[in-house]
Order: structure tokens, then sequence, then C-alpha cells
């Protein structure tokens, strides 16, 4: 079964905790599949991640960039897992059918969405029924994340 954390933004925005939480995931060396809701987001946040920090480098790609099969990270809009990823972050939102392809999938949860905590909730005692691994993950004070569930 797949490991699932619920990452619960609330002291940091997408933009500034999805650049952290990929450079964990890619220190696995495995590769990494982000899902966004749409081709503007995708593009946004494929600039946003060649600039994001300027000391920091995360090797990642889209379709504008093309071979998703050479990229450790593949931003996309679509259910296709090109890049053999084993590692899924979702956001904004997104969903995933086939969760049993990848070990691990990041949920990335607006906290400041009453309709996205909703819809999470449901996923996740989903998620327990199909008998996955589900965790959730808070940011304390100073930012750290902490596991709570």
């Amino acid at each position: 079964m797949t490991e699932i954390r619920f990452y619960h933004l609330q002291k940091q925005t997408l933009d500034q905790a999805l650049p952290l939480i990929l450079e964990k995931a890619y220190a696995s060396n495995q590769h990494i599949l982000v899902k966004l809701n749409n081709m503007s987001e995708v593009e946004r946040m494929n600039t946003h991640l060649w600039s994001y920090n300027p000391n920091k480098f995360l090797p990642h790609g889209s379709t504008k960039n093309g071979q998703a099969a050479k990229q450790p990270i593949w931003l996309t809009d679509k259910d296709d897992n090109e890049n053999e990823a084993k590692i899924l972050i979702l956001t904004q939102g997104e969903t995933e059918e086939n969760l049993d392809t990848y070990n691990l999938c990041c949920e990335m949860l607006n906290g400041h969405d009453d309709n996205a905590i909703a819809a999470a909730r449901t996923r996740w005692k989903e998620y327990t029924a199909a008998g996955h691994d589900v965790t959730y993950w808070h940011q304390s004070e100073s930012g750290k994340w902490e596991k709570k569930a």
C-alpha cells in the first residue's frame, strides 16, 4: 500500500512549502510527479522552482521542457506518470486514481480553504478504508513539520 501524507498548509503558501518538500523528496533519489490543477499553474510553478532560492537547484520540467523520462521532478496537470515517479505530490485539490503505483503520496492541503479541508477529510477516510498508511503533518510555530496523526 501507498504511504499517504497530508501536509496542512497554514503557515506557508504552496509556493513556499512545495520547494522544501521537493528538496527532501529529491534526496531519496526517486522520481517525483507534482500534479497541479491546470497548465497555467504548471508553468507558473515551473518558473517558480527555477528561482525560489538562488542557492538551491531542483532539476525539474514540464511539457514545455519535454523529455519527461529524464526529469527527476515532473510538473503536470495530467494523470499520466510520464517520468515513472515513485513519489506523487498532489496540490490544489488534485486527486489520483492509481495511488498503488506510487510508494509515497503527499497531499498539500490549503488550510485556509474550508472546502479543501472537507474534501481532504473525505479522502482520508477513503484512503484509510483502502488500507493505505495515512498520516497528517502540521507546522509548528517555528515552521517545522510535525506528525500529528
